[in-house]
């Protein structure tokens, strides 16, 4: 398949965006989310297509992004879009001038899928607030203003951070006899996507990929998949990504409302928590618990674990010019 390519010559800067792991060049990846093992996953999940952007100067690459194509759609409540999705700024050859090389990825792969007809695009977790600010607003993206909440790991055990009040519920939890477990067999395996699917199908807003990634996920050393079991039953899930030495809660449900007094999602959380620290981790990052209203239940479930909140930016472009402008002048700053 001839390669898709645009370029730049500004200040010998070259970009190339890769559509198929057969074209793929070698290259050095620290960071899972823009690496070649997860272009080779996406590749092989239905209703998803990866997009590599890479930049050189003087042949050599600099710097690499990757985005994904992801095709959306429901019967109840009814629709059907894609949506490009990017984690973070990228990865960068050490000394590389980072707001050129991303200027340039950032305007190839929005005009990319803005020719795929993609309704629209989504950066978050970038490594700092403003990272970028110029930039995007120049390609016609939007801030919205979000929240995260990081948990450290590293400086004393999550033991010495969490409320008495989850301690408690975590102390209810073993003498109960449940159980956060990696998924192994593949009765397991149909449990944990069942819950996740459970959970976000009457979510409009958020995505859950096909059962294939988690599949591949699954063999992945940069992944874990948890079920968290009562008298062998599934009433807990969670995803967790790992890379640079930090872990990420990516998909969580749990039967909070079938079994209220178990609290499974405490034992969730609390299991993907004890899990990194015991891998020695540094920090795990809960990258979705909203926007930053006065009161969000979700945000202060999260926040009980010991975490502290971080303020930052989502950026979103859509294909449409006239509900570009709408969403820009709801969400101005």
């Amino acid at each position: 398949m001839k390669e898709e390519q645009q370029q730049s010559n500004y200040q010998e800067v070259t970009i190339d965006i890769i559509t198929s792991s057969k074209n793929m060049p070698e290259m050095e990846c620290r960071n899972f989310f823009h690496s070649i093992e997860l272009f080779q996953i996406v590749e092989k999940t239905p209703g998803q297509r990866p997009y590599m952007v890479i930049a050189r100067q003087d042949g050599r690459i600099k710097a690499h992004l990757l985005a994904m194509l992801r095709r959306r759609g429901s019967l109840l409540p009814p629709y059907l879009f894609s949506q490009g999705r990017v984690y973070g700024e990228g990865e960068y050859e050490e000394g590389a001038d980072k707001q050129l090389l991303f200027s340039k990825m950032l305007h190839a792969i929005t005009q990319k899928l803005n020719l795929k007809l993609c309704f629209y695009i989504e950066f978050s977790d970038l490594s700092a607030k403003m990272f970028g600010y110029k930039l995007f607003r120049q390609q016609g993206y939007i801030p919205v203003q979000w929240m995260e909440v990081h948990n450290s790991l590293h400086s004393m055990p999550p033991e010495d951070r969490i409320s008495e009040k989850v301690a408690a519920r975590i102390r209810h939890a073993i003498d109960y006899g449940m159980e956060v477990k990696s998924v192994e067999t593949e009765e397991e395996f149909a449990d944990f996507y069942r819950m996740l699917r459970r959970h976000l199908s009457t979510k409009p807003r958020r995505y859950l990929p096909s059962q294939k990634m988690f599949s591949l996920l699954k063999d992945s050393d940069h992944c874990s998949l948890f079920i968290t079991k009562y008298k062998g039953k599934a009433i807990g899930a969670c995803t967790c990504m790992y890379t640079n030495r930090n872990a990420y809660l990516w998909y969580m449900a749990a039967k909070t409302k079938s079994h209220p007094m178990l609290h499974p999602a405490t034992a969730t959380v609390w299991g993907a928590i004890t899990h990194a620290y015991e891998h020695q981790y540094w920090h795990i990052y809960f990258l979705d618990v909203g926007l930053p209203f006065k009161k969000n239940a979700h945000r202060d479930f999260i926040l009980s674990f010991g975490g502290k909140e971080v303020g930052t930016y989502r950026w979103f472009r859509f294909s449409l010019p006239w509900l570009n402008r709408i969403v820009g002048y709801l969400y101005r700053e």
